[in-house]
Order: C-alpha cells, then sequence, then structure tokens
C-alpha cells in the first residue's frame, strides 16, 4: 500500500471520530448553522496563511475565534439567525476575494474548499492526531457539564456554573474540528462531516454515550467508504466522504426504529 493512501487513511479515521465526537454537542445544541458559519468564514484565515507562508491551522483557527466573538456579540443586540447569516457570508466573501487576487495561487487554495486528502503529509497526521487528543480529553472531562449545559442551559446557570464559558468552550471545540478537517474534506464541505454523523446517530438512540459512539462509528464509515470510492472511481475523496456522511442520515431519517419515516407510517396504518 502507497504510503500516501496510508497517511489518507489514518487522516480521515481521525478526522471522522473527532467529528463524530463534537458533533453530537453541534446537534444537541443545534448549532448545525453556527457550524456552517465557522467552515466558511475559517476559509480566509486559511488563505491568509497560505499566502504569507504560515501555519495553516493557525491562521484558520485565530480567525475562527475571532468570527466566534463576532456572532456572540452580534447576537446580543441581533437575532442570533441573522447575525450568524451576515458573518457566514462576509467571511466567504473576504476568503474568495483573496483568492481571486492571487492568481497564481488559485488552483492551490481551491483544493482548501472541497479538500485534498490524498495529498496530506505526516505533519498533517500528526496535527490532526495532537488536537483529537486534546480535544477528546476535554470533551471526556466536562462530558456531563457539556450535556447539562445542552439540555438545560438556565438551570446550570442556576446550580452556579459558568455557562458563558462553557459554551465558549464548545464554539473552541467546534472550529478545532472545522480547521483539523480542512486538508481532509476542506472549509466547505467540513460541516457535513461535523453534523450529519451526529444528526444521523440521533435518530437511532436518545442516550449520549451510544448516540457518539454511532456518530464515530458513520464519520470513520464516511471517511474510509468515501477514500475507497475516490480511489476506484477517480472523484474527489472531500465530496464522496461528506456524500457518504449525508447518505447515511438519510438512510436514518428513513429507517431508525422510532424517529424514521417508516416506522411512522407503520404507526399511522396500524391505528
Amino acid at each position: 500500500m502507497s504510503s500516501y493512501l496510508v497517511r489518507a487513511i489514518v487522516e480521515v479515521v481521525l478526522v471522522g471520530g473527532l467529528a463524530g465526537v463534537v458533533g453530537v454537542h453541534v446537534v444537541l445544541r443545534r448549532l448545525s448553522f453556527f457550524t456552517m458559519a465557522m467552515t466558511h468564514a475559517t476559509f480566509p484565515g486559511v488563505v491568509v496563511a497560505v499566502l504569507i507562508g504560515a501555519n495553516l491551522y493557525l491562521g484558520g483557527a485565530l480567525v475562527g475565534l475571532l468570527v466566534a466573538g463576532a456572532v456572540t456579540l452580534l447576537s446580543r443586540k441581533q437575532d442570533s439567525t441573522a447575525a450568524t447569516g451576515v458573518v457566514l457570508s462576509a467571511g466567504f466573501a473576504l476568503g474568495v476575494a483573496l483568492m481571486s487576487a492571487q492568481a497564481g495561487f488559485t488552483k492551490d487554495l481551491s483544493a482548501y474548499l472541497v479538500g485534498s486528502v490524498l495529498t496530506v503529509q505526516v505533519s498533517d497526521v500528526l496535527t490532526t492526531a495532537v488536537i483529537a487528543a486534546l480535544v477528546l480529553l476535554v470533551v471526556a472531562a466536562l462530558f456531563k457539564e457539556l450535556v447539562f449545559g445542552a439540555f438545560d442551559s438556565a438551570g446550570m446557570q442556576a446550580a452556579g456554573y459558568r455557562v458563558g464559558l462553557l459554551d465558549l468552550l464548545v464554539l473552541v471545540l467546534v472550529e478545532a474540528v472545522v480547521v483539523t478537517a480542512v486538508p481532509a474534506v476542506g472549509t466547505i464541505l467540513s460541516v457535513a462531516l461535523i453534523v450529519a454523523p451526529a444528526a444521523a446517530a440521533r435518530l437511532w438512540t436518545d442516550r449520549i454515550w451510544a448516540t457518539t459512539a454511532i456518530a464515530v462509528a458513520i464519520g470513520v464509515g464516511s471517511g474510509l467508504g468515501g477514500l475507497l470510492i475516490s480511489s476506484l472511481y477517480n472523484v474527489a475523496a472531500g465530496g464522496s466522504i461528506t456524500l457518504l456522511a449525508a447518505l447515511a442520515f438519510v438512510v436514518s431519517l428513513v429507517a431508525s426504529p422510532r424517529h424514521g419515516l417508516l416506522a411512522r407510517l407503520v404507526v399511522r396504518t396500524s391505528s
């Protein structure tokens, strides 16, 4: 097996598992649209980092954190959905403008939109492994608090917890996944890998640990399956990965035993 393919396999397993874990908390907190804004608005940070020769993870993370702060501030005075939409559009537009202003870099930078997992280097895999380990440690250490805040933010605040800091931590975790997923699926497609496996898993069970396990399995399976499809049919790996994740959600939406469309149809027919 080629070394580049081994690196790609390890990368999609790490990214798929990480996206599944954090995606559960995104779905529980109904942050899917905000995650989309993060993925789009991270793009200009990646572009600037590449153009000036800086680390793309650092550039994307810095801009992503600025976006999180901007949305939080705007949401206090405006509708949160509107604020998120404005930041999403402005951030992505800035990235496209920067990319088009550097014609010589256009082809290379376009890979950061949709990913290029077959070209990941050992340094990318190591960075992903380190970030994944840190994120998983944080989620495991604060699992009860994260779930409590997702279901009862007011009750958590009444219990003396600093809800604002916990909300900020969730945003940082989301941004960590977005930046980490850039080499594999790009900034645009990473939202599907974060949201779709968790949303699909949520349709099969109400238990959080079980939801997390299923989301990780779907995320990893989508990564490996998309990589296989890419190798067999010479199509973009990032697109294949995210399409499989979306397909898993559609199948779950139809076939899950409690919340699926077929189950509801059977209940209605029997009644």
